[in-house]
């Protein structure tokens, strides 16, 4: 499941983008101009999309049943993935086909004005968002680069919502561009230019967020330094002789499987090695409160590397 901060930025997206898509459409259908239809249909799709990740938080803090034994965690992935395809499904073709229809047959924009205020306060709704997206960014983020920030990030409500609404800023300011520009110039084609440059921003976003999200419904590991960590713990008890092999897999961004391979030392009875591993399962739990569920296999070094032998 997602993180309770999480939603708070999907709420404040929501909220912005419902507020936006109601005056851009009367902006556009006042004015006709091609670029802000565009522009309502973007915020018509990311309304949708915050709904959809909202949904998809609620569906994966379904409890572990008989048919999913590991829990629901990973539908917030699978809506995720489908959000991104709507953004190019729905977002970046209207956007395209609108420019295309406008560039084809241009008819100058009415009353620019009402445009520009209905930008100047879309603008203002989507700054409060962008900033609420990015300062929860920014906490997660630590000493991280963006991209790397981002390839790590095993929560995608928030880096959907920042990039969706930098996706909006960057439209915002193209179809202020476009019919300032159209208007000036006497050129209505330009208004539709400013639509398919807003398509193929729609689409890049769409496609950057697709590639993220598949990685996480995938599957992806636990960050390399959790890992390494995880290993000097199993390392540091002296009747291990050697850590076979340490698997991880994210359900959720706080569901964590964990699967470990221990060589014991010799002379240790069942007895023993029980307890080490109770032990161990409880002080991993206790330091990663990610990890959920804790399976410690007791195997030799010789037998795990015969195991691991590609068969056929």
């Amino acid at each position: 499941m997602a993180n309770p901060s999480s939603k708070k930025v999907i709420y404040a997206a929501l909220i912005g983008n419902g507020l936006i898509a109601v005056t851009k459409f009367g902006a556009a259908s006042f004015t006709g101009s091609s670029a802000m239809l565009s522009e309502a249909i973007h915020s018509v799709v990311d309304t949708g999309n915050q709904i959809l990740l909202l949904y998809g938080i609620k569906r994966s803090k379904r409890p572990a049943d008989a048919q999913h034994p590991f829990g629901y965690g990973m539908e917030l992935y699978f809506w995720a993935f489908l959000v991104a395809i709507l953004v190019f499904a729905a977002g970046a073709g209207f956007s395209l086909m609108e420019g295309i229809s406008k560039i084809r047959m241009p008819h100058p924009v009415e009353n620019p004005e009402i445009n520009y205020l209905v930008l100047g306060l879309a603008g203002i709704f989507e700054a409060f968002a962008w900033t609420v997206a990015y300062k929860e960014f920014r906490r997660r983020q630590g000493e991280l680069g963006l991209i790397e920030a981002v390839r790590r990030s095993k929560d995608p409500t928030v880096f959907m919502v920042l990039f969706e609404d930098s996706a909006a800023m960057l439209g915002l300011m193209v179809a202020a561009a476009g019919i300032a520009l159209g208007d000036w110039l006497g050129i209505p084609e330009i208004d539709g230019i400013a639509s398919v440059v807003i398509g193929v921003i729609l689409a890049i976003t769409a496609i950057l967020l697709a590639y993220e999200c598949k990685g996480l419904l995938v599957g992806e590991s636990a960050a390399p330094e959790t890992v390494s960590r995880i290993r000097r713990i199993l390392d540091s008890d002296q009747r291990v002789k050697r850590v076979n092999e340490v698997l991880t897999l994210h359900f959720s961004p706080t569901d964590v499987l964990l699967n470990i391979s221990l060589d014991f030392i010799d002379g240790i009875n069942s007895g023993e090695v029980e307890d080490l591993i109770s032990v161990m399962e409880r002080r991993l739990k206790s330091e990663y409160p990610e990890v959920n569920r804790v399976f410690i296999e007791a195997q030799s070094w010789t037998a795990h590397r015969r195991s691991m032998r590609p068969r056929g």
